[in-house]
């Protein structure tokens, strides 16, 4: 297989947000001291949101921050590299904190954190642009 028997194809946002709640794991981008940052992280879709945990002095805790939030990007994808076929969904959207306590314990009981850190800050990244493509075989019409 080579790049001309395959197709990008575009999703819908719901096709997107269906990929991205099935996701074991994506990226967070925010910036960090001007500069562009990156984290893998586990996560839950619920309510429209993008759920994450982190801990309190965390670099992305502190740009989630209280003020009404930050624009941060979320990526999650699931690609072959031997047959390079697959999907990506991008979220673009504000971080902010939750501050509900009976939500914060729904999700510190649904996510599982990566390390043995106490992850008890749960952060809501909203959905304002929802971009989605799947990677496919070519459609040769036969």
């Amino acid at each position: 297989m080579n790049e001309r028997d395959r197709q990008m194809k575009p999703m819908t946002r719901q096709q997107a947000m269906e990929k991205l709640a099935g996701a074991e794991y994506g990226r967070v981008v925010f910036t960090q001291h001007a500069m562009p940052a990156i984290r893998p992280v586990n996560h839950l879709v619920s309510d429209g949101r993008i759920i994450i945990c982190s801990h309190d002095d965390s670099a992305i805790t502190a740009h989630a921050g209280h003020d009404g939030g930050n624009v941060v990007v979320y990526e999650a994808d699931q690609i072959d590299p031997r047959t390079r076929t697959g999907w990506s969904v991008t979220v673009t959207g504000l971080a902010r904190p939750v501050e509900d306590p009976a939500l914060i314990a729904r999700y510190q009981q649904a996510l599982r954190p990566w390390v043995a850190d106490a992850m008890d800050v749960m952060i809501g990244i909203g959905t304002d642009i929802v971009t989605g493509f799947e990677l496919t075989e070519a459609d040769t019409g036969n």
